[in-house]
């Protein structure tokens, strides 16, 4: 007797999150119940759905940090800086080369220069 192998794939669990709000569901909503934006909710992918969850975890962590204004106490203060020579790259460097610290300029593309 020769038997069918039976290939079974897992079913794929659609996802969805609001455009407005970054909220992700497990059903689709015509009105977002967390912002109340009306057709924002959209399918996503599970990439997506990972990137939505990491940015609300960064987004709780970050919501403690204060936030404190440059020019109150000693956060004004300047840091020393070095001229390179050139009157524009200083001036986008903030004054010159920041002391004790690197700056990059220029380089392929992918490797952090934003």
């Amino acid at each position: 007797m020769i038997r069918a192998s039976v290939n079974r794939m897992a079913k794929k669990t659609p996802s969805y999150a609001c455009r407005e709000c970054g909220d992700t569901f497990a059903r689709w909503a015509g009105r977002c119940p967390s912002c109340g934006a009306m057709n924002a909710v959209a399918e996503i992918t599970a990439g997506e759905a990972g990137l939505i969850a990491r940015g609300a975890e960064q987004a709780k962590a970050a919501s403690g940090l204060m936030i404190e204004d440059l020019a109150d106490g000693d956060a004004a203060v300047a840091s020393e800086r070095f001229s390179t020579g050139m009157p524009e790259l200083d001036r986008v460097l903030g004054g010159g080369l920041p002391a004790g610290g690197v700056a990059l300029v220029g380089g392929e593309p992918g490797i952090g220069k934003s």
